[in-house]
């Protein structure tokens, strides 16, 4: 199988063509993705779901994350990418239902199996308004290990220090390929790294958007 390929950007965002997914992080061109946050209102309190990467994952395997997340392939557009929240946990939506929240971005740097990489990333960042119980999602086994939700004023709380871990409950894939229940003490520390601000920032913004 060919290897997927990236549009690929100079710091100001200019196009440069296109680079395959071990060149663009081998090099540390800017390339674009895509998050979405799923969340959902009980009467005057938001919750907030995030995923739990698989362990077999390249990069930051067993952390928590974005709800759903992706890379655009070479030639791809946001609209295209709204595939992502189906793939990974069975939802179905249609574009014009996200809400925008900005754009984040991010330079991480690391290893993986002890190759470096250079991931600079430009991501246009969403909510989607979702009130399916967690029991009805459909997780990608090879991605998600786990879905949890928590209240968003307490994760400000959690991502500001203020509290050192939330017990969470959420979904786990299972052994048959349904899903279980499932119970962890979550900890800011266990998120995928990020600039510190940002999942703070990310809470206030699904607390106050419709």
């Amino acid at each position: 199988m060919a290897e997927e390929r990236f549009d690929i950007y100079d710091e100001q965002l200019n196009p440069l063509g296109t680079a395959s997914r071990t060149e663009t992080h081998a090099l540390g061109y800017w390339h674009r993705s895509f998050h979405c946050w799923l969340t959902r209102r009980e009467e005057n309190r938001r919750f907030v779901r995030f995923q739990l990467r698989q362990a077999g994952k390249d990069t930051y395997p067993g952390y928590y994350d974005i709800t759903a997340a992706g890379h655009l392939s070479a030639g791809e557009t946001m609209q295209d990418a709204v595939r992502e929240i189906e793939e990974e946990l069975g939802v179905a939506a249609r574009f014009e239902e996200l809400i925008p929240l900005g754009e984040a971005r991010k330079e991480m740097f690391g290893e993986v199996k002890g190759v470096p990489f250079i991931d600079r990333e430009v991501s246009d960042v969403f909510a989607l308004v979702c009130p399916l119980p967690l029991g009805d999602l459909k997780l990608q086994a090879e991605e998600v290990a786990a879905v949890f939700e928590a209240d968003v004023e307490l994760m400000i709380r959690l991502f500001e220090g203020e509290l050192p871990e939330l017990i969470c409950e959420g979904v786990a894939s299972s052994a048959d390929g349904g899903l279980s229940k499932a119970t962890r003490a979550v900890r800011a520390a266990e998120f995928v790294p990020r600039e510190p601000s940002y999942y703070a920032s990310i809470m206030r913004a699904l607390r106050d958007c419709t």
